[in-house]
């Protein structure tokens, strides 16, 4: 059977992820009836919804068998579609990043950066992290006794710490921040270029594409300067960078860019204010939390799962295939909902209670395998001080109105969380 199509609309729709509950019941009523179906939803090519947690691991770990970039990587309607292949000279995607490559490029990309991201080096910039988190952590305690976490806090401290990384002067993060908004929150009326509720397709995309050529403007300067005076920082590794002795292509070093300047901090925002969301409505977990600092590392995979910034990515089949007893056709594309792999009942108890002594906690928010997300060690690693730092001083903590999730059905999460709180 197909998935009925009030279903198939509201797991396309941003409104329906800002809703939060709208779709936790869509993705709960299809792990029961339809775990891996059709969805075809107006406007779009029919794809299959993957919402169990193990059929995204078995899915995410065959690379060859299902391709990120053979067909557009994020759920895109037939027009959009269309329209980016129409700019891109046959190519689905606007940018070229290394979700949006299969191997053996998406190998190559990757060792480019990833030793700046293994643990072992990340631990030489925990104490510059520290402090910055000590920074914002003051600011909050001089805003007195109320504040926007999300706005004042989780959106600025993981962006500061990224850019450091990157190599992006402190005064550009504002504008960096300003880009990954209009670009995640596309659909957002709060958020995108326009701010205004955008309707049709095309109107969208030449937004997103505006947004995609101010970072081209922006890093074409950091690409010269960093040939010209390279430094210790990303920028210069992705400036002067080598695949198999040549350098990255335009569309690859931008991909590069955007990627870290983008998800190198605002998944790590959304999971922040989360995170911070949760324990306001859980007291109980909050005096926890406080009581025992262990239980830090417990609460961090908690908040990811519970968040999942991601909501999902897409794959698309190159043969003939078979998961969960379902054939599926070689060129099929199927959508994976981490959100709900993270709330599969047959692998978290009590799935749709936050829990920050959940053990084991093997949710799939950073994704799984080939693909699983480059910088999960940093994420961690600014969570994890920022809660050391910040709970000791946080004596209360409670709402102070209603928190809002962002429009949009790739990237999101919390957009204001308002706050009382005391602090030492």
């Amino acid at each position: 059977m197909a998935i009925p199509q009030e279903v198939a609309q509201t797991i396309v729709d941003p409104k329906a992820y800002a809703d939060g509950e709208r779709v936790d019941e869509a993705f709960a009523w299809l792990r029961r009836e339809a775990p891996l179906d059709v969805a075809q939803p107006e406007g779009f090519y029919p794809f299959w919804v993957v919402t169990r947690h193990a059929d995204i691991l078995e899915v995410e770990r065959q690379n060859d068998l299902f391709h990120n970039g053979d067909r557009p990587t994020t759920l895109t309607n037939i027009e959009g579609e269309q329209t980016v292949r129409a700019l891109m000279g046959g190519s689905p995607h606007l940018i070229r990043s290394l979700v949006q490559m299969d191997n053996p490029d998406h190998f190559a990309y990757r060792r480019l950066t990833q030793g700046w991201f293994l643990p072992q080096n990340l631990r030489k910039l925990e104490d510059r992290i520290r402090l910055i988190a000590r920074g914002f952590i003051d600011r909050m305690a001089d805003m007195g006794e109320r504040c926007d976490f999300a706005r004042d806090v989780a959106f600025l401290y993981p962006l500061h710490v990224i850019m450091e990384v990157m190599g992006v002067p402190e005064a550009d993060e504002p504008r960096m921040l300003k880009l990954t908004q209009e670009l995640f929150g596309s659909a957002d009326p709060d958020l995108n270029r326009s701010r205004a509720q955008v309707s049709d397709t095309n109107s969208a995309i030449a937004a997103i594409q505006e947004v995609v050529a101010d970072f081209v403007a922006y890093f074409n300067g950091i690409t010269a300067d960093r040939r010209a005076h390279p430094r210790d920082d990303l920028c210069s590794v992705i400036a002067n960078g080598e695949i198999e002795g040549a350098p990255l292509g335009f569309l690859e070093a931008i991909g590069y860019y955007i990627i870290a300047a983008t998800a190198g901090h605002d998944t790590t925002s959304n999971t922040t204010a989360g995170g911070l969301w949760a324990l306001a409505e859980n007291p109980d977990q909050f005096a926890r939390l406080k009581a025992d600092p262990s239980l830090i590392p417990g609460f961090l995979e908690e908040s990811i799962r519970w968040v999942t910034p991601v909501k999902h990515f897409m794959r698309s089949a190159t043969a003939d295939a078979e998961v969960a007893g379902q054939k599926i056709a070689k060129g099929d594309w199927l959508m994976l909902s981490y959100p709900s792999g993270n709330r599969d009942e047959a692998v978290f108890a009590d799935p749709f209670k936050f829990d920050i002594t959940r053990s084991p906690n093997k949710h799939v928010a950073f994704g799984y395998g080939a693909h699983v997300c480059l910088g999960q060690h940093l994420g961690r690693m600014e969570m994890r001080v920022l809660w050391e730092e910040l709970l000791p001083r946080l004596e209360t903590l409670e709402l102070d109105g209603t928190p809002k999730l962002s429009e949009a059905n790739f990237v999101c999460g919390p957009k204001t969380v308002p706050i009382r709180y005391r602090m030492h």
